[in-house]
């Protein structure tokens, strides 16, 4: 198998990083160790934003915001191509209170972001609204329905020409001098140019010795899933760090927890209690509705929810792009940019100091 780039990862990050170098002409394969799509960038939610952006770092809301304002585009063009439509919407998100109403404020200002004091009049039933007061609406936060978008970007790879192996856990790196020469997996050997590590959770794990300082942890998430007839509300809410997404078709997911609790996928009776009762305090009368699903996904946690992208300081033909934590489909577009510009030698958008491997 002749190939240019062996990615190692087929989530968001992995797919959208073998879509921007196959549009740039290369040869390239992708392979996972289970089936594509299927871990986090399954799991999530699906909410193009960090959540509340000033309660990040600049390196985070700075590849967030760029990969936000890639999606629309890119969406359409995913649907256009592959007739999978990865339901894209801008249907605003909506912060009830408690929060920091002039930090939000000011951070939103300087940045050029849209965001409203509204009264919560209209946007809730009167028995929710009068008990909250105003709101916050970010009314340009979008949304992309995963399970959608990754059955999208896994037929764009294949129709530009891209190979998938599925099934193929990878087991050692084979090294030469400075440089990778092979990896060995449970079903043979595979070759290529260069190696890019896209396999979040898994990522520090699959490198061993050679993930240097990379500090990438599975951090558990859980989520439930209820169904209404129509959305019960339009607006993606978020109160503090629960939030509710309302998809087109009624459903609307609830979430989620952060637990450290390495490479454990259960899902907890105490996590599903703990959603339930936050949300039936905003909406008493969900008191008898129950989630029709509850699943979990491991998100690739790193400090500070930076993520890696960029060539190995050591292994000149090994790069990552890895290490994304909640938001790896906000920032994969961005991300895949800033990993193919350091490939080929081009400019940057921004500085990507805080995104190297060190």
């Amino acid at each position: 198998m002749q190939t240019d780039f062996l990615i190692v990862g087929g989530g968001a990050i992995g797919l959208t990083s073998a879509q921007a170098l196959l549009q740039a002409g290369y040869r390239v394969t992708v392979v996972e160790r289970g089936a594509v799509g299927q871990e986090a960038s399954w799991a999530g939610g699906g909410i193009l934003s960090p959540l509340c952006s000033w309660d990040y770092q600049e390196a985070v809301t700075r590849l967030a915001h760029r990969g936000m304002s890639m999606f629309g585009e890119a969406a359409e063009s995913l649907h256009a191509a592959t007739g999978i439509d990865p339901e894209y919407q801008r249907s605003g998100m909506l912060l009830l209170p408690p929060y920091q109403a002039d930090l939000a404020m000011r951070w939103c200002e300087q940045h050029q972001v849209a965001l409203q004091e509204v009264n919560l009049a209209g946007q809730l039933p009167e028995s929710f609204y009068a008990r909250l007061g105003n709101g916050l609406l970010m009314p340009e936060v979008a949304q992309v329905r995963n399970p959608r978008l990754m059955r999208a970007l896994r037929k764009q790879v294949e129709m530009l020409g891209g190979v998938i192996v599925e099934q193929h856990e990878v087991k050692q790196f084979e090294i030469a001098g400075d440089r990778v020469v092979a990896l060995q997996t449970t079903s043979g050997k595979l070759v290529a140019d260069a190696y890019i590590v896209t396999a979040g959770a898994w990522s520090k794990t699959l490198l061993g010795e050679h993930a240097l300082n990379i500090d990438i942890r599975p951090i558990r998430g859980q989520i439930l899933l209820f169904k209404f007839d129509a959305p019960p509300f339009q607006n993606i809410l978020l109160k503090q760090d629960l939030y509710l997404i309302p998809r087109r078709d009624g459903h609307v997911l609830v979430g989620s927890t952060l637990e450290d609790v390495g490479f454990d996928r259960t899902t907890t009776t105490e996590a599903r209690d703990n959603l339930l009762g936050r949300v039936r305090e905003i909406f008493p009368d969900w008191q008898d509705r129950q989630p029709i699903q509850h699943w979990a996904g491991l998100r690739p946690g790193s400090p500070d929810n930076i993520p890696t992208i960029g060539r190995h300081p050591q292994l000149v033909n090994l790069y990552a792009n890895s290490g994304h934590f909640r938001y790896g489909i906000t920032m994969s577009l961005a991300s895949a940019e800033l990993l193919r510009n350091e490939i080929e030698a081009k400019p940057q958008p921004f500085s990507i100091e805080e995104y190297r491997w060190r």
